[in-house]
């Protein structure tokens, strides 16, 4: 019997390249070679495509440098509409990479996880894993995840939406709404990024200014949050072949161990930073309570596919901060590691969550 043909899709534009990166390395490692054909195509920063070496060691994330997908004379040169066979072209000829079953994209941040990507494989037909084109948007933007939350009746991290330019226009507006999220500390982050890129906490709002710069060189908005004490918990949501209702796993935590918040350098590059425990103690009561959030907020944004549900525990119940459309994939990424914590490998994972694109196409 022929192997499936998969195109694992991985790198792009955004600030998050180097982590989807990292993504495709865990992806190569677990794919089943018995079953798929790995065809791995990397994007540049600059937004080629490129064959790419089909490495685990190559784009896995090691201590003091971030991988990146580099143009080296060779393009990788996609179907047209109607056609599934991918060809690569260098110096004007061109040599077949064969036909494609399904792509694997598993790019993260902006024009990549925000339904661009998936816009682009459903106008040439190819199936693919993972969200659709309107959830992948709704789920990369935090100001309309939180108003569809909202409106589904979930309660969200309170928060305020602040344009750059209402910011440059009108400052002294945007810092009353901001007040009105009470007591410090408050959390800045680009409203359409991902990996804590771009993220400040502010315990004084004589930094607020600065966090909001610095959240603006990744996004014209930004999301001002409300900082709540509490545990800080996560769980997998899947979709499940032939049903409208996802499955969700159990939970993890998140618990640190240095520094402020779970920013970028504890999630790559500090291992001593934080501490993912997966399952978490939690009772069997507060879990069942998770597991219905976590699947209502996946519905709410029309997901297909996957997403890591993430929420802050606090003495008044749970919040939903947000739902990771594409979250990391490493095999100690929480997303995986809560599944195998439910029962289901990661070569498992891997395999429904290509089924399921061939379920929706």
């Amino acid at each position: 019997m022929a192997k499936t043909r998969v195109v694992i899709l991985f790198g792009g534009v955004s600030s998050e390249h180097s982590i989807s990166c990292a993504t495709a390395s865990g992806v190569l490692s677990a794919i089943d070679r018995d079953k798929y054909e790995v065809i791995p195509v990397g994007i540049t920063r600059d937004g080629i495509y490129v064959p790419a070496e089909d490495s685990v060691a190559k784009w896995a994330l090691t201590e003091g440098e971030l991988p990146q997908v580099v143009f080296e004379g060779k393009t990788v040169i996609w179907p047209k509409a109607g056609s599934i066979e991918l060809f690569v072209e260098a110096n004007g000829s061109k040599d077949s990479l064969g036909d494609v079953d399904v792509v694997f994209p598993v790019l993260h941040g902006p024009n990549g996880e925000d339904g661009t990507i998936q816009g682009f494989l459903e106008l040439i037909g190819l199936p693919y894993v993972g969200n659709g084109v309107f959830a992948s948007a709704a789920g990369m933007d935090k100001e309309f995840s939180k108003a569809l939350f909202i409106a589904a009746g979930l309660p969200v991290t309170p928060h305020v939406v602040i344009h750059k330019s209402d910011w440059l226009d009108d400052p002294e507006t945007a810092l009353e709404n901001v007040k009105k999220l009470g007591s410090l500390p408050l959390f800045v982050k680009p409203a359409r990024a991902g990996s804590s890129v771009g993220v400040s906490k502010v315990k004084d709002m004589a930094d607020f200014a600065k966090a909001l710069e610095v959240a603006f060189n990744e996004d014209s908005k930004v999301t001002v949050e409300k900082g709540l004490v509490g545990r800080e918990l996560e769980c997998a949501v899947l979709s499940v072949k032939g049903s409208t209702k996802p499955q969700v796993s159990v939970a993890g935590e998140i618990v640190i161990r240095s520094g402020e918040f779970y920013d970028f350098d504890a999630k790559y590059r500090d291992a001593d930073a934080a501490e993912l425990i997966c399952p978490a103690d939690l009772s069997s009561e507060l879990l069942v309570e998770m597991q219905k959030l976590a699947a209502k907020a996946f519905q709410a944004l029309g997901c297909f596919g996957l997403a890591r549900a993430d929420f802050f525990l606090t003495k008044d119940g749970f919040f939903v901060n947000e739902l990771n459309l594409m979250p990391g994939f490493t095999p100690i990424s929480m997303y995986p590691k809560c599944w195998q914590a439910s029962g289901l490998s990661y070569p498992d994972l891997i395999d429904q969550l290509i089924q399921l694109a061939f379920e929706r196409n």
